[in-house]
Order: structure tokens, then sequence, then C-alpha cells
């Protein structure tokens, strides 16, 4: 499966009130410890770089083991979660790893006191004198997260995607003009953009090999997800945390954790620019009523002001094709991009150079320690933000069940943010008497 599921992580405070104690360092030119900003922003070829790591579940794991080796004087110093138990897994797991790989105990090195854990976790982490930020937590703390870590002038990796809600790809926006203007250097986890063959392909797209883009068409046909089932001393909250991808308010929905990627490269084909509208529909076939309130199936249409489609299909069934596949129909031709990239047409092509397969994974962090020495800062975040609102758009116009403009949607007012995160705290879905998730129903669900 192309895409990757991240960690569980939780945050102590809403998106607006956590980040009073990062603003206020920010603003004062120093970090914890009073090391300059200047310093996180500009590391020389020698000094070592320290890592931390928000999220310390399965794709975390993996985002920590790139990021080591992709620079060989970086550390791993501090780790956070909201699970003691995940931490000390995958404390022990990237140890012997790392071990493995580096012939060396020096680039695991997260003493007891950089062992975050809890709802604050996040925001203790980004305090605590690390140079790059790695967030890999469920996507609805990332807005928050993401904004203490540029306002604390750190250097960021962010999985996608970078939000749950249309506040949330606001702020990140903002975020990101603000690593722009310190000069911090922010990598996305949209790694096909970091594959050499799809960064042929779509070169050779926008040189027009296959013309004007009539059409794209991007398939995610897969299965259903691991379910952890409920243990008898979890809370409800706990339990939502720990299936984090099977709930709107921490994941957005499957085609917004998921089917992102599709979209992404969609979005990347048309160079960024955002559709005019959207329309779709959605629902819940199969998925067990008992396991969240996200939908087991999604079918949008994007349409740009001149007419021009993308038809965005996604799935979690289970015995059904499954079909990850991205098509660019033009009027020179047509660009088939997942698995064997090519061109058929006018101007036939096929990829012939070295396909890395997970080396994308890696090449992702590479660039990003290569900017952070070079003093040539990257920044993914304009596209991050906008293709996590592609996906947002979609499940909003399937929700209603009514097209949806891209400026409404941004505009929108739904925030998935809470008053307080804690283990007693009601979530904001709870199931009923027979343990069945309500979900969103076309028709009825209003616009926020």
């Amino acid at each position: 499966m192309a895409t990757r599921s991240d960690s569980c992580n939780g945050n102590g405070d809403s998106r607006r009130s956590f980040l009073k104690t990062t603003s206020v360092l920010a603003a004062t030119g120093t970090l914890a410890g009073g090391l300059p900003i200047a310093r996180a922003a500009h590391v020389g070829g020698g000094d070592a770089l320290r890592i931390g790591l928000i999220g310390c579940g399965g794709r975390g794991r993996g985002a920590a083991l790139n990021a080591l080796k992709a620079d060989k004087n970086c550390k791993l110093v501090a780790m956070a979660d909201a699970f003691d138990d995940r931490l000390q897994f995958s404390l022990n797991f990237l140890a012997k790893q790392a071990e493995k790989a580096f012939q060396t105990t020096d680039r695991v090195a997260v003493d007891a006191d950089h062992r975050f854990v809890g709802f604050e976790a996040g925001r203790q982490l980004i305090d605590s004198g690390v140079d790059v930020v790695l967030l890999v937590e469920p996507p609805h703390f990332r807005p928050a997260h993401l904004k203490a870590a540029i306002d604390a002038g750190k250097h960021v990796f962010s999985e996608k995607p970078v939000a749950v809600d249309s506040p949330g790809a606001r702020s990140v926006l903002e975020s990101v003009q603000a690593a722009k203007q310190k000069g911090l250097s922010l990598a996305a986890g949209l790694c096909w953009r970091y594959d050499p063959a799809t960064r042929e392909t779509m070169k050779r797209i926008h040189d027009g090999a296959i013309g004007r883009i009539r059409c794209i068409q991007e398939n995610y046909l897969a299965g259903p997800l691991g379910h952890r089932p409920r243990l008898p001393e979890q809370t409800e909250f706990e339990h939502q945390l720990r299936n984090w991808q099977y709930f709107v308010w921490l994941c957005g929905d499957f085609n917004v954790e998921q089917h992102v990627h599709s979209l992404d490269k969609a979005a990347w084909a048309m160079r960024d620019e955002p559709p005019a509208k959207a329309w779709g529909m959605g629902g819940r076939l199969r998925r067990d009523p008992t396991q969240g309130d996200v939908y087991d199936h999604h079918a949008v249409v994007y349409e740009y002001a001149d007419g021009t489609p993308v038809h965005a299909y996604c799935r979690q069934i289970s015995g059904c094709d499954v079909d990850v596949s991205d098509t660019f129909f033009g009027t020179k031709g047509t660009a088939y991009l997942y698995g064997n990239p090519r061109i058929e047409g006018e101007n036939p092509w096929h990829y012939e150079g070295p396909r890395p397969g997970s080396g994308m994974y890696d090449q992702e962090h590479k660039e990003l320690f290569a900017s952070i020495r070079s003093g040539k800062p990257i920044n993914d975040g304009d596209y991050l933000a906008k293709s996590t609102m592609w996906a947002i758009l979609g499940r909003m116009t399937d929700y209603l069940g009514k097209p949806l403009t891209w400026e409404k949607a941004l505009g929108s007012q739904q925030d998935f943010t809470l008053p307080r995160y804690a283990f007693d705290v009601a979530p904001p879905t709870v199931p009923d008497a027979d343990g069945k998730y309500p979900i969103p129903l076309p028709g009825l669900t209003k616009f926020i």
C-alpha cells in the first residue's frame, strides 16, 4: 500500500491556548535553554543536529530511522507520545535498529528527561532544545504542533495530512509563511514528490508531453486498516486515540488521511492551483459500525473553472479489487504515473531510471537535512496545506451531498479542536447503547 499510517500522540491544550509558552520564547528570540533561534535555523556542516520525534507509532519509528539515515551527524534526542507504552516500545526498537544500521549506540540518545508522555508532550519536546521536529502524531494535532515548532524556530518534517479541518489548514498556511520569514525548512511527508520516477513523469507533463490536461483520474481502492479492540480499562477517549484512523475528528476521514497522496499528485499536475469546486458522494457500506464514524468509500469530482475535472475514488472495503493508480488524459497523450510510469500518444516514453521504492521516504529527509546544512531552506508547506484542503473539501461535499466551492470550504468554521485534552474527556463522537457510532448523513449534514 502506497500510504503510510501515522502514530498516536496527543496535545494537552487547544489549538490556540497550547501555543502560549513557545510564542513567548519566539518573541524573545531564544529557545529553551537560551539557544538563539539563529542557531536552530542555520546549522553548520560539522554541527550535530538534534532530532525530536512527536508520535511514536509505526510511521513515527519509520520517520525517525529515515532521518537518522539522511544525515550522518544527527541524533534522536527526544521523543513524545500520549502513551508511555508506545514511546518505550519505539525507543527500544529504534535503539536496536540504529545500532544495527550504524554500528554505534550514540545515534539514539534519548535520556529519561527527554521522554515526554501525555497531552503536553509535544510542547515539552519542542521546548527541550531540539533542532528538528518530526511531526508524526495523529493529524488532528499537527496544526498546533507545527505552529509551536515554527514559533520556537525549529525545522520541521510533517507527515501528511497536516490538518483535519479548515481552521487547521488556515493555521498551517500561516505557519508556512512564518517558516519562510524565519528561514526555516519544512519538509512534507507527501513522499511521491520525492520519488525520482514520479518527478520525471510530472516534469514531462508540465513540459507539455501530453498537451493540455483534459481530465485526471485518481484511484485509491484498498482494503480496511487494522483495528485495536477496546480494552475494559480504557476510556472512550483512549480507545479512540488508539484507533485514531477510524474517527473523523482525529484523522479527517480516510480520504483525508490516505487518499491525500493521490489528490496531491493531481494537484501537482495542475501546478498546485486549487479547483473551483467539488461535488461527490460517499458513505459506509460494510465498515463495522462499532469501529468509528469514518466512511468506507468516497467518490468526488473536482472541477476547475475551465471545466477540467479530476475524478477521485477511494475505498477501504475487504474482498474488492485493489487499484491504486493515477491517470492523466491530455490533448496529445495519456500519462500513467503509478507502478510503471509512462506516456502514450504523440510523445511516447517510459521511465527507465532507478526505482528506489521506499527510498523516497529517505529522500525527503535527505533533502530536508541538506537544506538545513546549506542554509538554503526548503518549504513544502504550501502544497502540503493545499493538498490536505483538497481532501477536506472532498469529505465535506460528500457529507453534505451538495456541491461546494473551494473558497467556501476553506472558510468553513467547523473546528474539531477540543477545549481540553484528557482521557476522561468525552470525545466529539460517542457510541450509542449498542456501541455503534453515528455517521454524517448526506442531505441532513449542515455546512458549518
